[in-house]
């Protein structure tokens, strides 16, 4: 009861990390990110930028579900959930909040992920869960704290054949415009996988303003030119606005959660409005919108409507001046 009446404060207190560029996750993403990387009671997890503790705390009620016993209970509390959070203030909130869970003994570090010590991460490590700082890198001579960058590091604090799951902006999987976000996505497939990648609801983080993807990888196994990656647009998740509320669930949530996964799993087939299978390159924007193509045939009316709205086009064009647009350059 505690912990939820913290985890509230926090959310309301105006200590979230806003003003650190730090986003809060929302459970239901929290938890479906732990379901993604199907995470266990035999699991090393980490959080390299766990701000309050959110994603530690899924990943603990998820391991304490599955643990048999009182001393496996004891033991993934003890040694099995690690965070690494850089900015004082967060780092006070995650030990309150995961002390306030019934774990005062969670591996929390104060430290940056970009210059810890890899080797006690990379020997035990078998799950991460990431929601880095957005637009760091946005920030002239810190192009090294851009989200992919953010994932390239946390890859290299995991096992071989662990696995990754990030919440990042959609931005983050184009590459953007710099070179150096381009290069790290190269580097990223030099040494790892990525398995998934998960379009969601522009509305995730309501009131902020970021349209968000979820990112799943594999450490420590290059990417296979033949591989098949999982493009989702999962946009419809059944989670809608409500004035004065926020963010809540408009009672079909569920079920749209257990078909991802069930797709995911090739347990259900779906059509590649929602998912498409691709083999990528660095080069690629890794994004459902990308690899899609329509493979409806269109109805007549639709096409009607085409043809109307193209002839609007360009008798609006010549009205304004702009008739060699059309003109036929070909000889």
């Amino acid at each position: 009861v505690l912990g939820n009446f913290y985890g509230e404060f926090v959310k309301y207190g105006g200590n979230d990390g806003n003003s650190l560029g730090i986003v809060l996750t929302p459970r239901h993403i929290t938890n479906l990110m732990c379901d993604l990387i199907e995470i266990n009671e035999s699991d090393y997890v980490l959080d390299p930028c766990c701000g309050s503790g959110g994603f530690l705390i899924a990943a603990m009620n998820r391991m304490l579900e599955q643990a048999t016993n009182k001393d496996k209970e004891e033991q993934i509390k003890q040694e099995q959930l690690h965070g690494i959070e850089l900015q004082q203030k967060l780092f006070s909130i995650a030990t309150t909040n995961m002390i306030l869970r019934g774990d005062g003994k969670s591996n929390l570090k104060r430290d940056d992920i970009f210059h810890v010590n890899k080797k006690p991460y990379a020997e035990k490590i078998t799950k991460a869960l990431i929601n880095p700082p957005y637009s760091q890198g946005k920030i002239k001579n810190l192009s090294h704290l851009s989200e992919i960058s953010f994932i390239r590091e946390t890859l290299s604090l995991m096992k071989s054949g662990a696995k990754l799951a990030a919440i990042v902006p959609q931005s983050t999987m184009t590459g953007g415009n710099k070179n150096e976000e381009k290069n790290y996505k190269r580097e990223i497939l030099e040494n790892n996988s990525l398995e998934t990648v998960i379009t969601l609801n522009k509305e995730t983080f309501y009131g902020v303003g970021v349209n968000p993807c979820i990112a799943v990888f594999t450490a420590g196994v290059p990417q296979d030119d033949k591989k098949r990656v999982n493009f989702v647009n999962f946009s419809d998740d059944g989670y809608v606005v409500r004035k004065h509320i926020g963010l809540v669930g408009d009672g079909t949530e569920k079920s749209k959660k257990e078909y991802l996964l069930n797709v995911l799993n090739d347990y259900e087939d779906a059509d590649t409005k929602f998912l498409v299978k691709s083999p990528i390159t660095w080069e690629d924007e890794w994004l459902h919108s990308f690899f899609y193509y329509n493979e409806d045939i269109p109805t007549d009316e639709e096409f009607e409507k085409t043809i109307a709205d193209y002839l609007s086009f360009e008798f609006d064009m010549k009205l304004h001046g702009r008739g060699y647009l059309f003109d036929d350059e070909t000889e």
